[in-house]
């Protein structure tokens, strides 16, 4: 087992958000959130990782109790994290927000970004360029391969295709893709594009109100009548 999350509860300030969240993650699985803005998901991801402490319950990682381990600590162990728009360094280049992936799990640079470049071929030829300067996609394009310049176990995608142009989604779907089926990475997954959650995930739960409601299948979220008596979105 990669990760179990049980009974794990969070809050800002006194207003609960997550209550009583149970779920499981293989190793090399691919899992899928889906539900409404406000719903819990980003905070599910910020809790897992650590930056938003949990009021009750317990994250389990590979047999580790990491519910009380700070962010750099979960990292260390193998936990990346691709937040909510993206939090590249702006002011920094390609290559030196490559480097700072590198240093959040000790990690010797010079090898490691050539390895990921490849996986990631659109960076290569702007690597002197600041973070800044790079397109929503670049950046998003950017924010992942940082994160892998980790060596991560298992990835914390948080929106990835927010405000993306088509092309780099897919090439941002390519890629994951990929790499479940040359490393054996596993993934959590939130987003709202049906499209891509269908592409990527193995399995869907639906987040309602900071709790777990159901689970979907992939096939199942290409039919409408599923997906708005779970979650009331549109197919």
């Amino acid at each position: 087992m990669m990760l179990q999350a049980s009974g794990l509860e969070a809050s800002y300030g006194r207003v609960p958000v997550l209550m009583g969240i149970d779920f499981t993650l293989a190793d090399g699985e691919f899992l899928g959130i889906l539900g409404h803005n406000g719903m819990g998901k980003s905070t599910l991801m910020k809790t897992l990782m650590g930056y938003l402490p949990a009021r009750s319950g317990r994250i389990m990682f590979q047999g580790q109790d990491i519910t009380r381990l700070p962010p750099f600590a979960r990292a260390r162990a193998g936990i990346g994290y691709v937040p909510q728009g993206r939090e590249i360094f702006a002011s920094l280049s390609v290559l030196d927000n490559l480097r700072t992936g590198c240093g959040s799990a000790r990690r010797e640079s010079e090898g490691v970004i050539d390895g990921v470049l490849e996986r990631f071929p659109r960076l290569r030829p702007l690597l002197r360029r600041q973070g800044g300067a790079l397109s929503g996609g670049e950046q998003q394009l950017l924010a992942l391969a940082r994160c892998l310049c980790g060596g991560p176990k298992l990835i914390l995608l948080d929106e990835p295709t927010e405000g993306i142009q088509p092309s780099i989604i897919e090439e941002i779907e390519e890629t994951m893709q990929h790499l479940r089926a040359k490393t054996g990475i596993a993934m959590i997954l939130v987003e709202q594009n049906l499209e891509f959650i269908q592409a990527l995930s193995q399995r869907v739960l639906v987040i309602q109100k900071g709790q777990i409601t159901g689970e979907l299948s992939p096939t199942q979220l290409a039919d409408a009548d599923i997906v708005a008596e779970f979650v009331g979105m549109a197919a």
